[in-house]
């Protein structure tokens, strides 16, 4: 993990060579976007009350980034799932040695934007499903890509959209995002919360996170809003 504590200065320079590194690997830039097809089994548009998604795909940082521009989201939140409340700080996640992973909270108006659309975005632009317990230059479980349900509405829509992406090999390999019920979701520390908005020229950002909402940007118009919801407005 190169972007842990990189705001203390006297690691800057660590994490700027560790960012180099990744690049000589093959870490050139985020994930590409994949074009994808609607979920075929999702829930129609309709009102009602809000809605919450809880998805894992790598540093939150860039997740809760995309889903602050979702046309229909309302409030996105970073944070730890996985597992137990005594292990949700971001110091002892960053072990790798809990059963959290990096998450976002989403909720979202279910007559603007389906679930469906929510894990569009999320296997399109927001990471790479192919991958388990690694993201771009991020490597342990809690960068693994995991899709926690609220119900089992959400787990039969999340389960057979992978299944027809395999079916069709959008990506060419395998997806791996792990489909499990969510137990509990644990805000993260305030200084994650709207981090690219908060630091749009901190290098990790740079390099892996503003291109993914580029890619959103590009990828789902329609989806697309230029002003961002905020932690600190929501609340």
């Amino acid at each position: 993990m190169v972007h842990k504590r990189w705001f203390e200065p006297a690691l800057f320079v660590a994490v700027v060579i560790a960012l180099s590194l990744c690049a000589s690997a093959g870490y050139v830039a985020a994930e590409t976007a994949v074009i994808l097809p609607a979920a075929a089994v999702d829930n129609p548009k309709a009102a009602g009350p809000l809605q919450t998604a809880v998805l894992a795909g790598g540093c939150f940082w860039g997740v809760q980034a995309v889903y602050q521009h979702v046309q229909g989201v309302r409030e996105v939140l970073s944070g730890y799932s996985g597992g137990t409340k005594s292990t949700a700080d971001y110091e002892i996640v960053s072990t790798g040695r809990t059963d959290h992973a990096e998450s976002v909270q989403i909720r979202f108006d279910p007559k603007e934007v389906s679930y469906g659309e929510i894990l569009r975005i999320y296997f399109s632009v927001v990471h790479n499903p192919t991958e388990l317990n690694k993201q771009g230059p991020d490597v342990g479980t809690q960068y693994r890509s995991n899709i926690f349900y609220t119900d089992e509405t959400q787990k039969k829509i999340a389960t057979a959209y992978i299944a027809q992406l395999d079916k069709a090999k959008s990506f060419g390999q395998k997806i791996v995002t792990r489909v499990d019920p969510l137990k509990a979701f644990y805000p993260a520390e305030d200084y994650h919360q709207d981090f690219l908005i908060k630091n749009p020229k901190q290098p990790y950002i740079v390099k892996f996170d503003i291109p993914k909402v580029q890619n959103f940007k590009t990828t789902f118009p329609v989806l697309y809003r230029g002003e961002p919801v905020m932690v600190k407005k929501s609340n």
